[in-house]
């Protein structure tokens, strides 16, 4: 347990922050929290490389642990529209965390004996596919309203155009649409960062 303390540590900060950030607009279809969370594929990936997938889920479920406090918390603080956390929304969350990331493990497993980037690259891309899909599609979607009958998601569903731009479809595909293109480009910036602590831990522990 204590060679992953740092991971478990890391992932439940990185949980942390992002519940908090994702309070806070950055522009019209974003939160700060859409820039902190996909640090986490990263969290995870690390811990895949340097101790196998059995050690990498002890980190994803430590984070799932730490999302859960936080929905918790965040269901008891009234904001300006009722709670800030309803129960679609940390259903949501819990759920695209736990999937997303357990199926980045697995496939980062599948792809190690490749090349360096190919695992974290094609665990990252769909595992941020996966979580984008489900969170936005149970805490939002119209066809759901039946999860939580009482939580007004009207204004998630008005129809405007794609991005501002694009087909109209519901506002909360415009969100994760958004959200899904952050996570995509901060998977293949990712790549830096991930070469340069795993080469550095190996370095220390060699």
């Amino acid at each position: 347990m204590t060679r992953i303390l740092p991971g478990v540590i890391a992932m439940a900060a990185v949980v942390v922050a992002s519940n908090i950030l994702v309070q806070f607009l950055f522009g019209q279809w974003l939160t700060w929290g859409a820039f902190t969370y996909p640090i986490a594929f990263l969290v995870t990936d690390v811990m895949n490389r340097l101790y196998g997938p059995g050690p990498a889920r002890k980190v994803v479920f430590a984070g799932f642990v730490a999302g859960v406090i936080c929905s918790l918390i965040g269901t008891r603080i009234m904001g300006e529209f009722g709670p800030l956390v309803t129960l679609r929304i940390a259903l949501g969350s819990g759920a695209a965390f736990l999937v997303a990331q357990l199926m980045d493990v697995a496939i980062f497993d599948r792809l190690r004996e490749g090349a360096w980037w190919r695992a974290p690259l094609a665990s990252t891309l769909v595992g941020s596919s996966l979580d984008t899909a489900i969170f936005f599609t149970i805490a939002f979607s119209g066809a759901l309203a039946f999860i939580e009958p009482g939580n007004d998601v009207s204004w998630a569903n008005e129809a405007l155009p794609l991005l501002g731009l694009g087909p109209v479809v519901p506002l909360w595909v415009s969100l994760a649409v958004a959200d899904w293109l952050v996570k995509l480009g901060l998977a293949l910036l990712a790549l830096i960062p991930f070469r340069l602590i795993v080469n550095r831990i190996r370095q220390q522990v060699a």
